[in-house]
């Protein structure tokens, strides 16, 4: 005896495709693998991922935990069809959140929201995400796939990223050892990384009138290649300076620039001086700037104007650690400078 035809309404009806979701499952399945650690014991497809945390080595293990997004970035991907290179940013901004406490971030999970399924999309970024947790030396362990029909524009999705890491408590970096005298290191960023871009494309499309196509005035990329540039992430230059160099204190130069975030790890009486003429201002922030008319306190607290992470050591300690830092970042074309001092104050971040 058959079965009879079936007439009701079905879930792919309502915009949902498991089978597509089924489908992403499989082909990112080997992109997870590729990042496994020695903690890892579960592989994509369980309920949560497992992973056993060796303490041997610490004497007081602290869990330390991030998440963030990609934000308008997405925008610039969308628009250009290019996206294998935001869960790179995804990854970013969370891991470079945990280094700056001295932790190791040990695995990472995303979530990936949309209104319809678009698989080689979907699995596009995840290629990216597998990409960053390998350059964060992290594990992805898994996620959430979430289709959503009529709550996200079609061709659109939303990303978010959670990361956990570990530092032995003796090691915890808290800002709590930073000294007048002290010298702020700053590395230098790969571009906007993942903020500001609201007020970026806002100049860019509106003000300027642009596309992602055009060339990026005074750049050789076009708009979407500049936008596009992934966040750099700092994890392992920092883990080998962590294990040579006293850090007094780290901070991840993301929205609020050097102006809110440096202030963010300055215990109270201190404040950072810093000589803006120290580096040179990439081309890109003073395009922005001069094709948005942006004061330069404004530039300073939406952007990075090229420094994304900072780096506080004691000034005896300071040659080493630029040395250090030099040779971690040189295969990648980053660089470290001194950009300021701590001195006695409450004013936040003073620019000379």
């Amino acid at each position: 005896m058959s079965d009879s035809p079936r007439t009701g309404m079905t879930y792919q009806d309502a915009g949902v495709d498991i089978g597509a979701g089924n489908e992403l499952v499989r082909r990112i399945g080997p992109l997870a693998a590729a990042t496994a650690t020695a903690g890892v014991l579960s592989g994509l497809g369980g309920f949560g991922g497992l992973f056993q945390l060796d303490t041997t080595q610490m004497t007081d293990p602290v869990l330390v935990s991030g998440t963030d997004g990609v934000g308008t970035k997405l925008k610039i991907a969308f628009d250009t069809g290019v996206h294998n290179t935001v869960g790179i940013d995804l990854v970013a901004m969370c891991v470079n959140d945990i280094i700056v406490t001295g932790a190791q971030p040990l695995f990472f999970l995303d979530y990936f929201g949309c209104g319809q399924l678009d698989v080689d999309a979907a699995a596009d970024v995840v290629s990216g995400i597998a990409e960053g947790c390998k350059r964060a030396g992290c594990a992805l362990i898994g996620g959430e796939t979430a289709e959503m029909p009529g709550f996200y524009t079609d061709g659109e999705y939303d990303l978010a990223g959670f990361s956990v890491g570990v530092v032995d408590r003796p090691k915890l970096i808290d800002g709590s050892k930073v000294a007048a005298g002290d010298v702020v290191l700053g590395i230098s960023s790969a571009g906007l990384h993942s903020n500001g871009y609201s007020l970026a494309r806002k100049i860019l499309f509106e003000a300027a009138g642009l596309t992602v196509n055009d060339p990026f005035p005074g750049l050789d990329q076009t708009v979407g290649q500049v936008l596009l540039t992934p966040t750099r992430i700092y994890v392992l230059p920092l883990l080998a300076l962590l294990a040579q160099v006293p850090v007094h204190a780290m901070a991840h130069i993301t929205g609020g620039g050097l102006t809110e975030n440096l202030p963010r790890v300055l215990p109270d009486g201190l404040q950072v001086r810093i000589n803006s003429g120290a580096w040179q201002v990439p081309a890109l922030f003073t395009q922005l700037q001069q094709m948005g008319g942006v004061e330069i306190a404004e530039m300073r607290r939406t952007f990075n104007m090229g420094v994304g992470m900072c780096v506080v050591v004691s000034a005896r300690n300071q040659a080493m650690a630029q040395d250090l830092l030099t040779q971690s970042l040189s295969a990648e074309g980053g660089q470290v400078t001194v950009i300021g001092r701590i001195e006695e104050g409450a004013d936040g971040v003073v620019y000379d």
